[in-house]
C-alpha cells in the first residue's frame, strides 16, 4: 500500500503581508506582495496546527516517518549533483541551500545537520517561531524567515540548492513557484520537488483513508485537483531551464509503519533537477 503526506506547511508563497506576532520580545513580521504565489487560507490552515510541528504522534505524523525516505533521496541527489561525499557525516558542508514551506523545520534541521548553511522560509509566522524555537533547542543555527519566495527572489539572493517538499499541492500556479526556485538557483543548483499525483489512488489513500478513515491528517488538507502527475511536473522544470533528474515514489508500507523510496510514482513522489552551468 502506497500512501500519503500532510504537507510541508502550507507554502512559502503568499500574502500575509503584514501580519506580526510578539513573543518573547521578539516580532515575525510575514513579508510578501499581493501577487505572490499564495492561497491564504491554506496558510491559515498551517500556522493554526503550529504547535504540533514536532509531536511525532500529532498533525504532521505522517511527515516524521516520511522523514528519513525524503532525507535520503535529497543526500543522493545533493552529493551526485554538487560533487560532494556522500561517505561524509557532513557531506553538506559549505553549501547554501534554501527550503520553501519549511514549516516547524523538519527538514530545515537534517539538512543543517550534515553540514549545510540552511535558510527556512514560510509565511505561517506561528510555524516559523515553532522552527526558531525548537532549532535553538536543538544547538542549529537556521536562518527562519516568515517571508515568501518571491521576496527572496526580489532580493537577487541565490542558492547551491533549493526544497521544496509537500508545498506544490497548496499554492494556485506550481509552475510559478518552480519558475521563482530556478531563479534563485546558482549555476549547477539542484532543486528537490515532492507531491502528490493525481490518481484514482492518490484520492482513495491521500484524501479518504488518510483525511476520513484513518484520519491520520485534518479534513480539507488535500483537494485532489491540485495533485501534479510527474508528467506535468518534469513540463515544469524543463519550462524554466532545468534538466530534469531522478524521480523516485515514496511508498507506506502499513504492516511495518515504514515509508522507503520506490519506483512506484501513483501517490507520492520526489523528484530532482538541476540548473545547467
Amino acid at each position: 500500500m502506497t500512501a500519503l503526506t500532510s504537507p510541508g506547511l502550507s507554502d512559502a508563497m503568499g500574502q500575509h503581508a503584514g501580519t506580526s506576532r510578539q513573543d518573547g520580545g521578539t516580532e515575525i513580521h510575514a513579508r510578501s506582495a499581493p501577487d505572490d504565489n499564495v492561497d491564504p487560507a491554506e496558510v491559515a490552515r498551517f500556522g493554526a496546527l503550529a504547535e504540533a510541528w514536532w509531536d511525532p504522534d500529532g498533525a504532521f505524523r505522517p511527515l516524521h516517518q516520511i522523514g528519513p525516505a525524503r532525507l535520503g533521496f535529497v543526500r543522493d541527489v545533493l552529493c551526485r549533483g554538487l560533487a560532494r561525499d556522500a561517505r561524509q557525516i557532513r557531506p553538506f558542508e559549505g553549501l547554501e541551500i534554501l527550503d520553501v514551506g519549511c514549516g516547524g523545520g523538519l527538514v530545515s534541521e537534517p539538512v543543517a545537520r550534515l553540514g549545510a548553511t540552511v535558510t527556512g522560509i514560510d509565511l505561517a509566522s506561528d510555524g516559523i517561531r515553532a522552527a526558531q524555537t525548537h532549532a535553538l533547542a536543538s544547538g542549529l543555527v537556521i536562518d527562519y524567515r516568515a517571508e515568501s519566495l518571491e521576496a527572496v527572489a526580489r532580493r537577487g539572493e541565490v542558492f547551491d540548492a533549493v526544497l521544496c517538499l509537500e508545498v506544490l499541492e497548496h499554492i494556485p500556479d506550481p509552475a510559478g513557484l518552480i519558475a521563482t526556485a530556478a531563479s534563485v538557483l546558482r549555476p549547477g543548483g539542484v532543486l528537490v520537488l515532492s507531491t502528490i499525483n493525481r490518481t484514482t489512488r492518490s484520492y482513495a489513500l491521500a484524501i479518504v483513508a488518510a483525511e476520513y478513515v484513518l484520519r491520520w491528517l485534518p479534513r480539507g488538507t488535500h483537494t485532489w485537483d491540485r495533485f501534479i502527475t510527474p508528467e506535468e511536473l518534469q513540463s515544469h522544470v524543463e519550462a524554466c531551464g532545468l534538466e530534469p533528474g531522478q524521480v523516485d515514489g515514496l511508498v507506506y508500507d502499513p504492516l511495518r509503519d515504514h515509508w522507503s523510496r520506490a519506483t512506484d510514482t501513483s501517490v507520492n513522489y520526489i523528484l530532482a533537477a538541476q540548473k545547467p552551468k
